[in-house]
């Protein structure tokens, strides 16, 4: 008879624990959860109603490393034509509307008279800022540092300072820009002696840079631009190099995503043709 009962007591306990069921794991049983359905985010009471909201954490720090491959072809009437090849290499850090980036390149140049060289170009680090004046406005404040990892017997070996300033304006689809790059050039003058007996005198000054254009949003994943550019030389007397450009960026998921750039010189001063492609991790 014994027996019996504890047979009896125990298809009573597990009828019972079958029978409990929460159904938005708030953990107050269906049956006398008052609030069903609450979000799993929420604190909840003895009766399953939100006590309080809880808003998960996000991480608003990110990084991105990209690295990149470029082309640079010159063919000048008076000089030998150089093709150059370069390979990139890029960080950034995020914060918000803040941002440090630094970048490092290595060349390879290779000249129709034979001539051949090969190193590192300029290393850059610097800091930006993202100010929003209207809605559908960024304006963009950053300055920063030209290392002289590029060596060359022309005295360009100190470091220069690069302040910019960059502003665009969306209009749906359609993104309006700006921008404006002074550098100051800290190198220091030097003279050279020409294979003809000539003197040549290095002059260095400080440079502006220009740029306007607009872009397009073809998808939420592929935006392309073009733009306008102008450059001062950093060597005195040298005319600006113009140069027209376009644009392409593409999100290939969450985190890859991939750019490609063109320009071709429109005066004799700049580059006939110059191309980089990048690929980008995001985190």
């Amino acid at each position: 008879m014994n027996k019996l009962k504890i047979l009896f007591f125990i298809s009573l306990l597990s009828s019972s624990l079958m029978a409990y069921t929460d159904s938005d794991m708030d953990g107050v049983d269906d049956v006398h959860d008052k609030c069903p359905n609450t979000p799993l985010t929420d604190l909840v009471d003895i009766n399953g109603c939100t006590l309080q909201k809880l808003t998960p954490k996000v991480n608003e720090h990110h990084f991105d490393i990209l690295i990149g491959a470029g082309y640079t072809g010159s063919n000048y009437v008076s000089t030998p034509s150089t093709d150059t090849y370069s390979s990139s290499f890029q960080v950034d850090y995020y914060y918000k509307d803040f941002s440090l980036q630094a970048s490092t390149s290595y060349y390879t140049t290779d000249a129709s008279d034979g001539y051949s060289e090969s190193g590192m170009n300029d290393s850059f680090v610097g800091a930006a800022y993202n100010f929003h004046p209207l809605d559908a406005m960024t304006l963009r404040l950053g300055v920063g540092a030209l290392l002289p990892t590029y060596d060359t017997t022309l005295n360009n070996n100190n470091t220069d300072y690069v302040a910019s300033v960059n502003v665009s304006y969306s209009l749906e689809k359609i993104n309006l820009f700006a921008g404006y790059i002074y550098t100051q050039i800290n190198d220091d003058d030097v003279s050279v002696t020409l294979s003809d007996g000539s003197v040549y005198n290095y002059i260095y000054n400080d440079t502006n840079a220009y740029s306007v254009g607009a872009g397009y949003y073809l998808s939420t994943k592929l935006y392309v631009s073009g733009a306008y550019n102008q450059t001062e030389s950093i060597y005195a007397g040298i005319d600006d190099a113009k140069t027209a450009s376009i644009y392409a960026y593409y999100g290939i998921d969450a985190h890859w995503f991939m750019n490609f750039s063109y320009a071709y010189g429109l005066n004799d001063v700049a580059s006939d043709h110059a191309a980089s492609i990048k690929l980008g991790y995001y985190f």
